[in-house]
């Protein structure tokens, strides 16, 4: 099965209508491609002579890039902030988050226990 057979088969009962327009499709007249061509060749850098060498591309230092593809100092402070925060979440368990948030019993941030999810999550629900 050649490609040409292969696309009419997906275009079912329209090929015939995609047919028909694509021999008939639009052709740039000569004027227009003259002119996108001298357009074209107006922006080409112009030739340098024949004995000299083409300079030498500067290069960025690897971290310099690395630091504005992040979006500078103050995305990365942030990024390298919500890692910390991540990994000390993820290595506190949660008594030792019940103990820093509880301060004392007549508080109201005593009724507050971020590990009563943690039972929940923990059983999938």
């Amino acid at each position: 099965m050649t490609m040409t057979d292969q696309r009419r088969k997906e275009e079912g009962t329209l090929a015939s209508l995609f047919e028909a327009e694509r021999q008939n499709a639009a052709v740039p007249s000569g004027d227009w491609m003259a002119r996108m061509e001298a357009l074209a060749r107006a922006e080409q850098p112009a030739a340098r002579p024949a004995g000299t060498a083409a300079p030498a591309p500067r290069r960025r230092a690897g971290w310099r890039e690395a630091l504005r593809a992040f979006g500078g100092w103050p995305a990365v402070v942030g990024l390298v902030a919500a890692c910390a925060t991540g990994v000390w979440i993820g290595i506190a368990s949660p008594e030792t988050m019940t103990a820093l948030i509880t301060l004392d019993s007549s508080s109201q941030l005593s009724a507050l226990d971020p590990a009563s999810g943690f039972d929940y999550a923990m059983l999938g629900l």
